[in-house]
């Protein structure tokens, strides 16, 4: 038999026990997926072609993911490293907004940097073309853009507590 009661509003008191997110966790956590699968996609020769061709770093690599965007193992490595760390930052609402705002200054950086580094020359470290820093400015604004508006985005008071509807705490409803 069930040693704890259910709670006041007739669901489990498991329901009652699960993590309430914030906005802004829940979309650092869709940030984090994001850069998993773009990292994890620049491994896979069918989506990359010139795989074959694929450099560790600098501008002698040929891999361009989906035949646009110029990779190598370091960029590939740097969407992974970021998809990590977003979601172990995606578990406290302040971490997640820092990581992104400062992620987002980040690639925005790195995009700039792309933009105005000739493709071939011995300055381009990530191996990117034009489009990959257009899409690293872009994916920074949209960060930094997500990590303020989303913040905004708070529970009420009650739920930042661990209380849901009938004033039952999160850690056992109504004992």
């Amino acid at each position: 038999m069930n040693a704890r009661p259910m709670s006041t509003t007739g669901r489990h008191w498991w329901e009652a026990e699960r993590r309430r997110t914030t906005a802004v966790q829940q979309g650092l956590s869709v940030v984090s997926w994001f850069f998993l699968l773009i990292g994890v996609l620049g491994f896979v020769p069918l989506v990359t072609p010139g795989y074959s061709g694929i450099a560790f770093a600098g501008s002698d690599g040929s891999a361009e993911l989906f035949g646009v965007f110029g990779i190598s193992v370091l960029t590939n490595l740097l969407h992974l490293a970021f998809g990590v760390l977003g979601f172990i930052m995606s578990w406290m609402a302040g971490a997640a907004r820092r990581t992104l705002i400062g992620g987002g200054v980040v690639f925005a950086l790195l995009g700039l940097y792309g933009l105005f580094t000739d493709a071939a020359g011995a300055g381009n470290f990530l191996g990117s073309n034009w489009a990959t820093g257009l899409l690293h400015l872009g994916l920074g604004i949209v960060m930094v853009v997500l990590g303020v508006v989303l913040h905004r985005r708070l529970p009420r008071e009650s739920e930042a507590r661990g209380e849901g509807d009938f004033g039952e705490t999160n850690r056992g409803a109504a004992r």
